[in-house]
């Protein structure tokens, strides 16, 4: 009888099933990136909810991943919720155990999986916090000469309530994206999908003082492709574009949840309340589906609504 084979290093006997849950990890994010066009913020997103699920599993799953069962992801859910988290979160960790045991079976290491028999939880449809256009006006006034950077702060936050663009997007920013005599920009969205943004005159004249006054003496030596920099010449993040917003919605005496998300919220609900069509909006903001656009018509109703019930004689 010839000798047996040993299984690949990383795999078990039983079917070869793989006793480190975390093989397929690396080239399972590779595969969002390639063959699902994912951002990488969501593929951080997605690594870090399955690395919370390994070590989870560790100490609480079987050895075979082909045995895992509604009732272990059950448990799994039940420990999410221990800890508080809020729906969509918890949804979110759903989702991306189900894509990871989905490519399992798509590359041919598991043959089935009763992983995509779990539902996700029901959410709530939150409405979006949206700023009155007074209150945005005040916020894109809020930076102040006496500001670090005050050129770039107002042209910056011009530019996102005059695009809805993601923070994410504004900080990929380059300068060959911009247009301003055509008073336009290209940005790349999620999915590498890229898109044209009108820029208003407010917006165009903001970016042509920074360019000129600031932007200038803030690049370093080699210079930087990115439209909106750092003291020392280094593309602005995200975590720093959301610091300043935060920091000018204190300012101007903007509830502490205001975000750089809350300025596109508001930018999809004001076009629509001036009559912007829904599909241009879908085709502005970026959207895949038109029912995540659909979610601003709910927005302005509900503001009528309460316009409604102020103003009129038997609200």
């Amino acid at each position: 009888m010839p000798p047996r084979k040993k299984p690949p290093k990383g795999f078990s006997i039983a079917g070869l099933q793989p006793a480190d849950p975390t093989v397929h990890l690396d080239a399972f994010l590779r595969y969002l990136v390639a063959e699902c066009g994912m951002s990488q913020n969501t593929v951080l997103a997605y690594r870090s909810d399955l690395t919370q699920f390994f070590e989870w599993y560790g100490v609480h799953g079987p050895q075979a991943l082909d045995q895992v069962d509604l009732k272990l992801l059950t448990d799994y859910i039940g420990r999410l919720h221990d800890r508080q988290l809020a729906s969509p979160t918890i949804a979110r960790h759903l989702v991306s155990i189900k894509m990871y045991f989905r490519y399992l079976v798509l590359e041919g290491v598991l043959l089935e999986s009763t992983v995509q028999l779990l539902s996700s939880p029901k959410l709530w449809q939150r409405l979006p916090k949206v700023l009155s256009p007074e209150t945005v006006n005040a916020l894109l006034e809020a930076p102040l000469p006496g500001d670090r950077f005050p050129l770039r702060d107002r042209a910056l936050l011009a530019v996102m309530y005059a695009t809805g663009c993601r923070a994410s997007e504004v900080t990929n920013l380059q300068l060959r994206d911009l247009e301003l005599d055509q008073a336009y920009c290209r940005c790349v969205g999620k999915g590498n999908k890229e898109r044209i943004v009108s820029l208003n005159p407010r917006a165009t004249g903001l970016l042509k003082s920074y360019l000129k006054e600031e932007r200038p003496r803030m690049l370093g030596p080699d210079g930087s492709p990115y439209l909106f920099v750092t003291k020392r010449g280094n593309q602005l993040s995200r975590i720093m574009i959301w610091n300043l917003v935060k920091k000018y919605a204190a300012r101007c005496g903007c509830s502490k949840d205001v975000s750089p998300h809350t300025l596109r919220h508001s930018f999809a609900t004001h076009m629509l309340a001036g009559g912007a069509d829904i599909r241009a909006l879908q085709e502005m903001l970026g959207h895949a589906s038109i029912a995540t656009t659909q979610i601003y018509t709910r927005v302005e109703h509900s503001r009528l609504k309460s316009v409604h019930a102020n103003c009129h004689p038997r609200g």
